[in-house]
């Protein structure tokens, strides 16, 4: 059965918390089995026999709509792809002289006027390469020393993303690894 990592977006923030347990039972609600979550930002590994990632998305939207009342912005990545993107020359490159590396998960790649705009945001403080369906940050400050962040790459580009830290991204694929050798 095909395995997924969820990115949800906003998950815990503006107020709103959600436990993971809740999270876990709400991806479960779907079907899913195997269900874990990773740190208390949003991100759900789960093994699930849709085949679809759209369907799968769908599925995972609409349960988390209706659970708590609010639409969460869903991304989804399998172990591969999640590997892939950690493999990418584009980000062991960019890290170089970067403080702070993220990496935006898109539904789908940008249109090109939508990633001509974005890729022209780029200045002495923010570094971008955008791949497929990802856009790596490199950030010569901390980030929150910058003026980019989600909202500035949602309104540029027209389209719904979530951030996650490279570090992030590199833990869970560790996990991941982890739990492939323990069989699951």
């Amino acid at each position: 059965m095909p395995r997924h990592i969820a990115f949800l977006r906003a998950l815990n923030v503006g107020g709103r918390t959600v436990t993971m347990d809740r999270l876990a039972s709400i991806v479960r609600s779907t079907g899913a089995t195997d269900v874990s979550t990773f740190l208390a930002s949003g991100n759900v590994v789960f093994t699930t026999t849709k085949r679809s990632e759209t369907a799968v998305r769908t599925a995972l939207a609409t349960a988390l709509a209706e659970a708590l009342g609010y639409e969460v912005a869903t991304f989804l990545r399998t172990p591969a792809e999640l590997r892939a993107i950690l493999a990418r020359p584009e980000l062991a490159r960019g890290r170089a002289g970067a403080v702070a590396t993220n990496i935006a998960l898109l539904e789908e790649p940008l249109a090109a006027a939508a990633a001509k705009r974005v890729l022209a945001l780029a200045n002495d403080t923010d570094r971008f390469a955008l791949v497929g369906r990802e856009l790596f940050w490199f950030c010569a400050c901390k980030q929150s020393d910058s003026d980019f962040c989600n909202t500035v790459f949602e309104k540029t580009a027209g389209v719904s993303s979530t951030f996650r830290s490279v570090n992030t991204l590199e833990r869970l694929a560790a996990k991941l690894v982890d739990d492939e050798s323990d069989g699951r």
